[in-house]
């Protein structure tokens, strides 16, 4: 019995990821939405999407434990009739997810109503198999209940010799109006590859957390 326990909390925790990345609108999160997480103390990220009518760009800094700030920035293509936007965002971890509970978060985006601010609130918990559940409440950009499950791919070895095939996290999310989906590729610790379905559009992305 206390060799089961202890290998569901192994899987648990390898469940996590090791490093966190920014979602599209800057947090760290998932495609189009925050997670709990925040960086760490002495953490930063820095990422870059590529969508169909432009890019976004983003920075984020941990100030201590539990605090996370970040700009998020918008770029758009001269035809496409939206106007380029700076956001500014913060998000504050009321608890570290363990073992047994989910971790939360609060947060805000836009705090300068620059587009749509929005206040939320986040819950996140890895579970066995290299799954892992978000869920949370916000208003503006989110409209009520957005969700989204995580399945994490551990290397593997391909064909044959020393081929080996990057962890991999699946991801499918209700951002509180549509379906997305995506993958995200570790490349190397902090260095991660996002790809996938948004809005009914393809993007792509490249983020580093160091």
């Amino acid at each position: 019995m206390r060799k089961t326990i202890l290998a569901a909390a192994v899987m648990l925790m390898t469940a996590v990821p090791v490093y966190a990345a920014p979602s599209i609108n800057g947090s760290t999160g998932l495609i189009n939405t925050p997670s709990a997480d925040v960086l760490r103390e002495g953490e930063f990220s820095l990422g870059y999407h590529h969508l169909k009518d432009g890019g976004a760009g983003s920075f984020n800094l941990s100030l201590g434990n539990n605090l996370e700030i970040g700009l998020a920035g918008f770029r758009y293509d001269s035809d496409s009739n939206k106007d380029n936007q700076t956001l500014l965002n913060a998000k504050f971890s009321l608890a570290p997810e363990t073992v047994l509970t989910p971790g939360l978060a609060i947060g805000v985006e836009d705090i300068g109503g620059k587009d749509k601010r929005t206040f939320y609130a986040a819950a996140s918990k890895a579970l066995p198999f290299g799954f892992r559940l978000h869920a949370g409440v916000g208003d503006g950009r989110y409209d009520g209940v957005f969700a989204a499950i995580e399945k994490t791919i551990n290397p593997v070895s391909v064909l044959t010799g020393n081929n080996v095939f990057p962890s991999t996290t699946l991801i499918a999310e209700w951002d509180g109006d549509r379906m997305n989906y995506g993958a995200r590729m570790s490349i190397v610790p902090g260095l991660k590859l996002d790809a996938g379905w948004r809005h009914s559009e393809t993007y792509f992305g490249l983020s580093y957390t160091y």
